[in-house]
């Protein structure tokens, strides 16, 4: 068999000389001989990970449907499967790399079949030379900055060329990719790609790479052409979305995206993920100007203490993080908040432990993404030493975790007796005989209610709560789109 990997210069290095290039935008038109590629043949995408990553599968189905490729029932029944990865712990890549294991019998039975990896994992060089090395039955792997090569690579695949790696340092920013939306009423829109911060336990520059920001036109044009199709809600993504358009030489871009966002009359707006250092008063006075800009936050803070914050480099103190929050309840009071805690860096005393209580006590957030440190090889924090046990790790999870409990719950008894506002996703996952939505201030709602609608945005009275969700019943026939 074939082997064919691209190697290329360390992406470590190489990210932090070029940040302040200015990438290329090109448009995508799938070639002609290969759009019929796919005939008769299925194809079945699982993914892990962030936002991005669910945004990278629904471009990949986009792609091989416009190839003719169907989707499968099951991952036994599919031709093609794809592994789309993520990379941002240990535990997430040895979890996949199992789950890959797994597939050696179904690969020795159908040796037809063709098996892919891409996604984060997918720009890690060490990953990669696993992968093909390892795992024979991996026909194909291609990195974050590849997506729009899949055709080619496909074909070449079909052809016999086994065995193939493709990875690229930096991406270009591809417009024009075809999308299978996994619910046609919601739109996640990618504004950037990539992060320039390198907080010091993070490998998203290194699989990502350096910031590149869309240009303004091309996100609106996404976004009115989703509002045309019968959308009701976009997020905006991006590793910090604050941060749009300064590789553009744009100021305060993130604000002036954000507003000609809701001029477009799209009903809800949110974001994801916000960088605490670079927020700006602007976007605050924009969340209040705008109505369809949803009064949710999602605001990693990794940590309490001032000490282990300088040494994740996140730029910014508990008490600056403390400042902004006040603001924005000060200026939006009905706001919630949500954030990233990391228990177990290197050398976290327990006093400093205590402080990351301490600032959950003071924020009493609606709920958090708690995690416990995974070193993650390339990043400075791999190397940090005073490595705390396992078990002290996990215990301070556990303390974590009941501490946010309770102040997700106390926020959540107080909508008791409100009517929201909720997007209505269709049955419950858990209770069939329920509809299930997001409210405006991003609580996952259940609700009772007679031919309702998936895609439509009801009144529901809140009847009941629990520590993360919210139970209800609807009280009015939908809301119809509105312009703003």
């Amino acid at each position: 068999m074939k082997k064919s990997i691209v190697n290329l210069p360390d992406q470590k290095s190489a990210g932090r000389r070029n940040l302040k290039a200015i990438a290329e935008h090109l448009d995508f038109e799938m070639p002609q001989h290969l759009s019929d590629l796919g005939e008769g043949r299925s194809y079945y995408v699982r993914t892990y990970g962030c936002q991005a990553n669910v945004r990278d599968g629904e471009t990949i189905s986009g792609l091989l449907e416009e190839m003719h490729f169907h989707p499968a029932n099951s991952e036994e029944d599919a031709d093609l499967l794809i592994f789309n990865t993520c990379a941002i712990r240990k535990a997430a890549e040895d979890h996949v790399l199992g789950e890959i294991g797994n597939l050696k019998p179904l690969k020795t039975k159908h040796p037809e079949k063709i098996f892919a990896v891409c996604g984060c994992m997918a720009q890690e060089e060490g990953i990669v030379r696993d992968l093909i090395e390892k795992y024979p039955q991996v026909d194909l792997v291609f990195g974050t900055h590849n997506l729009h090569e899949l055709p080619e690579l496909l074909e070449a695949v079909m052809k016999g060329e086994r065995r193939i790696a493709v990875y690229s340092e930096e991406g270009k920013i591809i417009e024009g990719l075809p999308s299978r939306r996994i619910k046609p009423y919601k739109a996640f829109v990618n504004i950037m790609y990539g992060c320039d911060k390198f907080c010091t336990y993070c490998i998203v520059p290194y699989t990502r790479g350096k910031q590149r920001s869309r240009r303004m036109e091309d996100i609106l044009r996404e976004i009115r052409t989703f509002k045309e199709q019968g959308g009701r809600e976009i997020q905006l993504l991006g590793q910090n979305v604050n941060a749009y358009g300064k590789d553009l030489g744009m100021e305060d871009g993130f604000t002036k995206l954000l507003e000609a966002c809701a001029e477009t009359g799209i009903d809800r707006i949110r974001f994801y993920t916000s960088h605490p250092r670079d927020y700006s008063i602007t976007t605050i006075e924009a969340m209040q100007k705008y109505p369809s800009v949803m009064k949710s936050l999602h605001l990693p803070v990794q940590s309490g203490s001032d000490e282990v914050l300088r040494r994740m480099n996140r730029g910014y103190t508990s008490a600056d993080y403390r400042h902004l929050v006040d603001e924005m309840k000060a200026r939006i009071p009905d706001i919630t908040f949500t954030t990233d805690l990391i228990v177990g860096f290197p050398g976290e005393t327990d006093e400093q432990f205590q402080e990351t209580l301490d600032l959950v006590d003071y924020c009493q957030f609606d709920s958090a993404f708690t995690f416990i440190f995974s070193a993650r090889e390339g990043t400075p924090a791999a190397k940090f030493e005073d490595h705390l046990s396992q078990d002290v790790k996990k215990e301070r999870l556990q303390m974590l975790n009941d501490r946010i409990g309770l102040y997700a719950k106390k926020n959540n008894d107080a909508y008791v007796g409100r009517t929201l506002k909720i997007l209505c996703e269709g049955p419950s996952r858990k209770r069939t005989d329920v509809f299930s939505g997001y409210s405006e201030e991003n609580k996952l709602v259940n609700f009772a209610g007679h031919d309702l609608k998936e895609g439509e945005i009801y009144d529901v009275l809140i009847t009941g709560a629990k520590s993360y969700t919210l139970d209800g019943e609807a009280v009015s026939g939908h809301l119809e789109n509105k312009e703003i």
